[in-house]
């Protein structure tokens, strides 16, 4: 039988043979090896999902690090730079919807008058006993700071407070409690009121009813084993809530606490001078007034005795704020 391929050729034929077998295995190598980084990057994603998902489970409740929450936009009302105007936000509600998510926000008035809040919201707070607002008939004031996480400020407002003899609502978050103990034990032992700013720092009404409850409760329930009392106050993370997620923690036993005047005081970042501060809160005095300071406010912690002082020269006194229970609650102080 005659070959028509000559040895020139056969030669050819041989090398383009072994190129297109090498072509072929060194294509198959490289595909295994995409499939696997593929397979790598999915895994990592679904790992990373839920990590996401089991954020707020029960097994890592008190393992979450201040990095693993959000405090960028602590009030999620926001705040004009207007003085007298401040996260005022006016929708039109359907009352049926009680899961429908709300954002508290207040507009100021001049001349030390009562804040505005939104249409309804008085009414609707008082049908689940929460609160923003004291007696707006006498010249009280009342303390709340938020404690999401320390940033060394806490001790030094302690000891104003003492001096002073002011009592506060210190709202902490569950990493705050596990991580600043010795703090917390000063304002139970100097007569504050500790309340609850949840473990995670979850928006409430974001949050199924069980997540919601264990939000809540694991941070009552730890507190409860160090110190022996429960926390009375709630006061939900940024301000957000919806009418399900006051009936939830109102049956739980708690009062929502809002405020009637805050600024935005949370920024680390942008913090003026201790002049900032007093000139914003001085001008929105009014009676009953339940203030929010943030604690992690170097401008807060500086001007606060400058603050307190000024204020009772204008004629307020700083209530006791255990006696927001009984007044949320409809009840003779």
């Amino acid at each position: 039988m005659y070959s028509f391929i000559t040895p020139g050729r056969r030669e050819s034929s041989i090398r383009e043979g072994s190129f297109f077998i090498g072509t072929v295995m060194l294509n198959s190598k490289f595909i295994v090896f995409l499939s696997c980084v593929f397979i790598v990057l999915l895994g990592a994603i679904i790992l990373a999902d839920q990590i996401g998902t089991n954020r707020g489970e029960a097994e890592t409740l008190f393992q979450l690090s201040f990095r693993d929450m959000d405090f960028d936009v602590e009030i999620t009302g926001g705040f004009e730079q207007s003085t007298y105007e401040a996260g005022y936000r006016i929708e039109a509600v359907n009352p049926e919807d009680r899961n429908r998510v709300r954002s508290w926000g207040i507009a100021r008035e001049k001349g030390n008058k009562t804040p505005r809040a939104d249409p309804g919201t008085p009414e609707l707070l008082r049908k689940y006993q929460a609160i923003y607002l004291a007696d707006p008939e006498k010249p009280v004031v009342y303390l709340t700071l938020d404690e999401g996480y320390e940033n060394g400020y806490t001790g030094d407002i302690l000891d104003i407070l003492a001096r002073q003899k002011v009592n506060a609502i210190f709202f902490i978050t569950g990493p705050y409690l596990n991580q600043q103990e010795a703090l917390v034990r000063r304002m139970v032992e100097e007569g504050h009121a500790v309340g609850n700013h949840t473990v995670g720092h979850f928006s409430l009404p974001t949050l199924n009813d069980e997540k919601m409850r264990r939000e809540v409760s694991e941070l009552d329930s730890l507190f409860y084993e160090k110190f022996n009392r429960h926390m009375h106050f709630l006061r939900p993370p940024k301000g957000e809530y919806s009418e399900h997620s006051l009936a939830v923690t109102s049956e739980m036993g708690y009062i929502n606490v809002f405020w009637s005047f805050a600024y935005d005081d949370w920024n680390r970042n942008n913090q003026k001078g201790w002049e900032n501060a007093y000139n914003k809160v001085m001008p929105n005095l009014h009676n009953g007034a339940v203030l929010l300071l943030h604690a992690v406010s170097s401008d807060n912690a500086q001007a606060l005795e400058r603050i307190i002082e000024d204020t009772r020269k204008k004629g307020y006194e700083f209530g006791d704020v255990f006696n927001l229970i009984p007044l949320a609650r409809g009840e003779n102080p």
